[in-house]
């Protein structure tokens, strides 16, 4: 027994486990991403693309959804003081809408400053909504993907099974063909629930995430209104 191996060498062994052993000799530590792939079909395809899209859009929300940038502490605070001491100026508006989505709803009030509590109101409400669409950007796409996956790995699962069933024949199964069916089957099964379920957790953290800070702009909006029209 030398080197710690078998005292048999693989030509000495039966011909089926001399070739399992030098599988395993080719594959020490089973098999890449790459294989994987090649193993999983072409259904796996679609699938990959749509994990690119999905974690692009969360990298990407995950950077315009900061707080600090959306509501920035102090502004209605900020926008109060400037207002009581230079007035609404258009220069400073146009200063404060290019600062954050809450300084957009705060400068269609200060806008109609000089129209009526109601006038007020609707300006800042129209402004608010357009805020509100573009803060739910791309989260459509993101959810329809976390609700796709699963389907397209279902999919690839009943694709892998045609491949199974294409095996049989009167004469007998063919090995080969009958393990790459199952592989499709599962890989595509796998991988559909690996790509659903982060995307709609992170879909639904983002709606929440959204629809407080919604609030808080309504909330602060509100203030601004009591304190231009007190």
């Amino acid at each position: 027994m030398e080197n710690g191996f078998s005292l048999f060498d693989a030509q000495d062994l039966p011909l089926p486990t001399a070739q399992a052993k030098v599988l395993c000799s080719n594959h020490p530590e089973g098999d890449s991403v790459f294989s994987i792939i090649m193993a999983a079909g072409w259904p796996i395809w679609p699938l990959l693309f749509a994990s690119i899209v999905a974690v692009a859009l969360i990298i990407e929300r995950l950077g315009a959804l900061r707080r600090a940038k959306v509501l920035p502490s102090g502004l209605l605070q900020r926008v109060i003081a400037d207002y009581r001491q230079q007035g609404a100026s258009e220069s400073t508006i146009a200063a404060l809408e290019q600062q954050s989505p809450l300084g957009r709803v705060l400068a269609a009030g200060l806008r109609n400053v000089g129209s009526s509590r109601e006038v007020m109101r609707e300006a800042i409400e129209e402004t608010g909504a357009v805020v509100a669409h573009e803060l739910e950007r791309y989260l459509t796409t993101l959810g329809t993907i976390a609700s796709l996956s699963p389907l397209m790995g279902l999919f690839g699962t009943v694709v892998g099974m045609i491949e199974i069933f294409g095996s049989q024949s009167p004469t007998g199964s063919n090995p080969v063909q009958l393990a790459h069916g199952i592989s499709v089957a599962l890989y595509n099964t796998g991988f559909g629930l690996l790509i659903a379920i982060p995307s709609m957790v992170f879909w639904r953290h983002f709606r929440a995430q959204v629809n407080s800070f919604v609030i808080d702009m309504q909330q602060q909006a509100v203030r601004l209104v009591e304190v231009l029209h007190g």
